[in-house]
């Protein structure tokens, strides 16, 4: 019976992100963008407006479906791992690049949960595009909706300043130093 460590060993050795990992990049990339340019311009509507009530929906079930990639993200990366370093990445900015993906990955769950906290506070659940309906547990403390609501905002636009700070970093590797990091997170031909 081989260790964990020796099947590690003897799994091949890649410089790519599977193309599931890449789909699932992508694709959670453009639903966070879309669901802060939603959540900034809905904050505005007003009780008269024909979005009203539609653009909460679609934020909350497409928050909801975010957190369920995310999940899917999470569990796929713990079990394939991820590409080695590239040779020319110093220790200093794998440790940077680690920091930031985990910060990425806190702020999501802080988004959907303070989100979540928000919405059920009155004791209602989340419908989500009328597949089903995610369960409330109520206000759980004193003034839930309001110190959840401030928190949710200030997460996103966190989110959104690291989202920027990745993305020129992927940017300058491509462009300025001419490495491989925007393409390993491209799909690729196995």
């Amino acid at each position: 019976m081989q260790t964990e460590q020796q099947n590690n060993a003897t799994k091949p050795k890649t410089l790519h992100y599977n193309n599931l990992s890449v789909s699932l990049h992508w694709l959670m990339a453009l639903m966070v963008v879309a669901l802060f340019a939603l959540g900034f311009w809905m904050v505005d509507l007003t009780y008269y407006s024909s979005w009203y009530k539609t653009a909460p929906y679609w934020h909350k079930s497409i928050g909801i479906l975010l957190f369920a990639l995310l999940l899917l993200r999470l569990f796929w990366r713990f079990k394939t791992g991820k590409p080695e370093a590239l040779a020319s990445q110093n220790m200093k900015l794998q440790q940077v690049a680690a920091i930031v993906h985990m910060l990425l990955y806190l702020l999501l769950f802080s988004i959907v949960l303070t989100g979540y906290l928000i919405s059920t506070a009155d004791g209602r659940g989340i419908e989500v595009f009328s597949w089903f309906e995610l369960p409330a547990l109520g206000e759980l403390f004193a003034e839930q909706a309001d110190i959840a609501g401030a928190l949710h905002k200030w997460f996103a636009y966190v989110l959104m300043a690291l989202v920027a700070m990745h993305a020129a970093g992927a940017v300058k590797h491509h462009f300025v130093d001419k490495d491989a990091t925007l393409k390993r997170m491209w799909w690729h031909k196995n």
